[in-house]
Formats: C-alpha cells, structure tokens, sequence
C-alpha cells in the first residue's frame, strides 16, 4: 500500500496557510517538520489536565509518571532501544555536549576522536571543545566534493588503537548524503571506539534502529520528526549505565540513561513526543509499534524517493543551477530527499527572500554543516540554498518549487 498524502495532510493544520493569499509551500523541514494536531493536542493535556512533577501520591503526579514512562516506551521504540537507554534533553545539540562530557571524562590525554565534514557542527563543536579539556586530538574525515559522500578510505586511514570516538551523521543535513553507517561502524569497533551516531536528518525519512545499525550513540530531535522542541539519546546500556554523570543527589537508583536527565524535564514535550511517535507508527501496517514503525517508513521512503527523482528531473537541465551532492537517479538510494544548490549570479540569501515573495520557504546558508561548506567552497559565498520534501510534500509542490527555479534563470 502506498502512502496516501492528501490523508496525511489532513493531519496538519499549518499546511492550510496562505501567504498574500497563496499557499505556504514548506521546503524547510531539513530546519525542522510540520506538526500534526494530535501531537499539539497531547501537550495541551499534559499541560491542562496532568502538569505535576513526578513522584506524587496524588491523581496529576501518577498520570504525569505514566506519561513519562510512556515516552521512554515510545522512544525505544522508535531508535530502536530499551526504555532505560533513553535520555531526554532540551534538544540533541544540548544532550551531545553532556555526553560529549560525560564520555571524555573516560579516556586519557592523547586519545582520539574522529569526525567528518558531512557533519552538522552538533556533531564536531563538542569535540574540539572536549579536546581542549581532556588534551584529545580531533581528527576530521573527508568527504568527497564531486558528489558529496564520506571518503571511507581516509576514515579508515584514520584509525588508530588510541580512537575512542567515531562520531558521523546517519544522513548529512546539508547535501542529503546517506553514510553507510553498518560499514563505519565495523570501523570503529575494528579499534575498540565507539560508533556514534547524529541521526537528526535521518530520522524524518527513514527508520532507526540503534541495534539493529550497530550503534552505541544515537541522538536526535522529535521537531525534525514531526514532534515538539526536545532531544532524544539511545545510549547503549553499559554505557549508560556506567559514564559519570552530574546529577542532583540522592540519584543512586536512577536507570542507566536517565541518568543524564539533570532536573525536570519537559513532561508536554515528552507528551508530544509519544503523540509524534504513534502518528508516524499509524501510517504503517503490524502489530507492535515497532512493526508499524517498520511499515510506514517503507511508505515514506517510497513517497520521497519519488519527489527527489521528479526534482532532479526538473531541474537538470537548468544551466543556471549548481546542485550538490548525489544527482545520479540510479544512487538516489544513497540520499533523503533534500538538496543544496545555487543560482549563478545570486546570493543565496537572495534567492530564499525572492522565492519567500512567492509563498515558497526554503533555507539559505550553511545549516550549520560548517565543514560540508567550507569543503565545497560555498562558505564564502553565502553557502547555498537548500529545499527538503517530507511525507507530507506532494508533487504538484515540487512541480511549483521547480517553476520557480526555472524562472530565475
């Protein structure tokens, strides 16, 4: 069964907006996604009828916990975890840097870390800070400019018994490369390192699962995901359970992963979450949540891959257009459905402001993918412009993104 996206839209109230009496076309999900009115609905709930901190005797306290304990149940299931390898933060970037901390505090002076420039800076910022604390060097692997993949050979080349890290992205938010994450994590378990993973970007368009992958550290955001502002870490249990961690005493019972969770959380966006969580598992076909999981990304896959291919269709033959990354049909497997591209002659900042005018929102810059652009040599020129289709993206959209791009020729 095909994904029927007039059904999903329906879900969405902001994709009835207009703009000066037009409809707001939303390219910007790589920024972060739509929300669907079940998800606002379940913070509303927990804000109204269940706001009480944990640990009461009385009705809002029990319901808050249960709330939260279905959260942990939900984000297991949808990186592919145990409720107690879960941790929550105010967003990922905040979580990589706790972990970032709380892992470095485990090595010696001289041990290593590797990044890569497909990264988004979340994923390289933490380390060389790290590194100036702990006296670790960074090491950073390249990515290749014709066409925007990791260079698994210099990666390799990289290794050494001192790794302890191998931080990557699952899918990079600037050119929408697909990592081969099982091969980069053979890699790092080759030298006794860490296989950790940005799935952030991955995460709206294909299914995660931490095991299954062969990950030790994933993080990501339910905003990218169709959910609330919050961060998510799947950390594999041993880890977890045994990483120091700065918490507020007594907090010896605390599980593995929760440790991390310094104070109160945000139990409405916890709320929100589970809410994101079953609207994406209901798009799918099984009996578990995982397998409805499972299902629907199979859909959205299918969905995407086929507004990605009718993109590049479009667009391919405009000679006034730079685009980045894979662009041959045949590799599509290798990316998620978003792109970076220029126009001769243009500002990128230009260009989004020009295509704004029309009711078309899209991103301009660096995305924070500082490496990706300074390797591709877009940093001094403003970066690029980038456009990303989501499962609510219908072709009739991308057919008007693509006329407008023709008319800036």
């Amino acid at each position: 069964m095909s994904l029927d996206v007039h059904a999903v839209r329906a879900h969405f109230p902001s994709l009835a907006r207009t703009v000066d009496g037009q409809p707001l076309l939303y390219f910007d999900g790589p920024g972060g996604s739509q929300v669907p009115q079940v998800v606002a609905d379940a913070m509303v709930h927990s804000l109204l009828h269940a706001n009480a901190n944990c640990g009461g005797a009385f009705a809002t306290s029990v319901e808050s916990d249960a709330a939260i304990e279905e959260a942990r149940r939900a984000a297991a299931d949808f990186t592919g975890s145990q409720p107690d390898e879960i941790a929550f933060g105010p967003n990922a970037t905040t979580l990589q840097y706790l972990l970032a901390h709380a892992a470095a505090r485990t090595f010696e002076a001289g041990d290593e870390i590797i990044t890569t420039e497909l990264d988004h800076d979340s994923n390289v910022s933490q380390w060389l800070q790290v590194a100036d604390d702990h006296g670790l060097i960074v090491r950073q692997a390249r990515l290749h400019r014709n066409d925007g993949t990791l260079d698994l050979h210099h990666l390799e080349s990289l290794l050494s018994p001192r790794t302890r890290v191998v931080a990557f992205t699952l899918a990079s938010n600037h050119l929408g490369t697909v990592t081969p994450y099982a091969e980069i994590a053979r890699h790092a378990h080759s030298v006794g390192a860490l296989a950790w993973a940005d799935g952030v970007h991955y995460a709206p368009h294909r299914r995660l699962d931490r095991h299954a992958m062969g990950l030790d550290v994933l993080l990501t955001s339910p905003y990218k995901w169709f959910g609330p502002h919050l961060g998510v870490a799947s950390i594999r249990h041993d880890l977890a359970a045994s990483w120091p961690a700065d918490r507020v005493r007594p907090a010896d019972e605390t599980p593995a992963g929760h440790r991390f969770e310094t104070g109160t959380q945000s139990h409405e966006a916890m709320a929100g979450m589970t809410a994101a969580v079953d609207y994406l598992a209901s798009l799918g076909d099984g009996t578990t949540r995982s397998e409805r999981l499972a299902s629907a990304y199979e859909r959205i896959r299918e969905h995407e891959d086929a507004l990605a291919l009718r993109f590049w269709q479009g667009v391919e033959g405009m000679e006034h257009l730079s685009v980045y990354g894979i662009t041959e049909p045949a590799r599509f497997d290798e990316r998620v459905a978003t792109f970076s591209f220029t126009v001769d002659g243009a500002h990128p900042a230009e260009v989004a402001q020009r295509l704004a005018r029309q009711g078309i929102a899209v991103w301009d810059g660096n995305f924070y993918a500082l490496s990706a652009s300074i390797a591709l040599g877009l940093e001094e020129t403003g970066g690029a412009i980038r456009a990303g289709f989501l499962h609510y993206t219908t072709p009739a959209e991308v057919d008007q993104l693509v006329a407008a791009l023709g008319e800036l020729g």
